[in-house]
């Protein structure tokens, strides 16, 4: 029997669309291109060009069937955003590659090995599983630290109850009394930090550097970006639970589409503060990383052409002496 999926679908005017079931296949798309780039580009650098052009199309149409998802299913401004402007920026990128900007082919690598890291989580159930279930139980000992204890229950309902948009029936479900009915907040992969860290992790991986430094700075910020989803998470169980960011109900209801005033503690602590929280640590650590490993100065440099039309020089800016030609240093520091 096939364990229920989460689904988006979403209903306009007689039409059915579910961007979930679309994206999936450009996912495989991308990655394939991607990673088939840097393969091929060890042997013929003009056939890595067309594939990794194509795959940066395919990255474009990827967050384009994404963007009602983000913005209607899930409600986040952030990702929806972020979402609707990575079309252009992917599709420019695949043109000023095909222009002949070849350090974008750094760029391109980092991409596809954040998704070697990420996808086997997203794909392989017994090691998805085992992701959630230590993160909610981590979770879990850390709200007991704060006096915080709700029952942490397994399956897609609890009592007769369903639990709202669960897409596994993993041991990662918190259940609060609530006011008026009982709240619940489920640890999902998302809410795991693995997508932040394959982020790093691919860009890491992808820029030629000792590997002994790029096995510290990924030891860094593999462990940073762990503990701080853990508060993450403990912050968003308590502020939901127990109800502690009621701030402007109406509001909030009206800007979110919101029918259950309980939920008003769960947008403003996920999706405005802890969202908001996340893109600044990401930039903080990034700022980090480039002191540690400042080789990754080259994919900044490009992601920040793309958006903003102009050159940068970080190594110089940050005078870390960065070398960033596709040859690795013979030794370490």
């Amino acid at each position: 029997m096939m364990l229920p999926v989460l689904q988006s679908t979403i209903t306009a005017g007689g039409v059915t669309f579910d961007p979930l079931v679309w994206s999936e296949p450009l996912m495989w798309v991308v990655l394939a291109a991607f990673l088939g780039s840097a393969v091929v580009g060890r042997s013929d650098r003009e056939w890595a060009r067309r594939v990794a052009v194509a795959g940066w199309v395919a990255f474009g149409a990827f967050w384009l069937v994404l963007i009602p998802h983000f913005i209607l299913t899930q409600k986040s401004l952030i990702e929806g955003v972020g979402s609707l402007a990575a079309v252009p920026l992917s599709v420019w990128a695949g043109y000023q590659l095909w222009q002949g900007r070849d350090s974008l082919f750094a760029l391109t690598r980092a991409v596809g090995m954040m998704g070697l890291v990420y996808v086997p989580f997203l794909t392989i159930a017994p090691l998805r599983g085992a992701l959630v279930e230590s993160v909610a139980d981590q979770t879990a000992f850390l709200l007991s630290l704060l006096g915080v204890d709700p029952l942490l229950v397994d399956g897609l309902s609890y009592n007769g109850v369903p639990i709202a948009d669960k897409p596994y029936p993993y041991e990662s479900t918190f259940w609060f009394e609530g006011t008026t009915q009982p709240i619940t907040y489920t640890i999902i992969l998302a809410c795991t930090g693995i997508g932040s860290i394959a982020i790093f992790a691919g860009g890491i991986l992808a820029v030629s550097a000792p590997w002994r430094r790029k096995l510290r700075a990924l030891a860094m910020t593999v462990s940073v970006i762990y503990v701080l989803n853990l508060v993450r998470n403990v912050f968003i169980a308590v502020s939901f639970g127990e109800q502690r960011m009621q701030i402007l109900p109406g509001l909030v209801m009206t800007v979110f589409g919101l029918d259950d005033p309980q939920m008003v503690s769960y947008y403003v602590a996920d999706r405005i503060l802890a969202q908001t929280g996340s893109v600044l640590a990401l930039v903080a650590i990034t700022y980090f990383l480039v002191r540690e490993l400042p080789e990754i100065t080259v994919l900044v440099d490009d992601f920040l052409f793309l958006v903003t039309g102009n050159e940068y020089d970080l190594a110089a800016a940050f005078d870390t002496g960065a070398d960033t030609v596709d040859d690795a240093a013979p030794t370490d520091d």
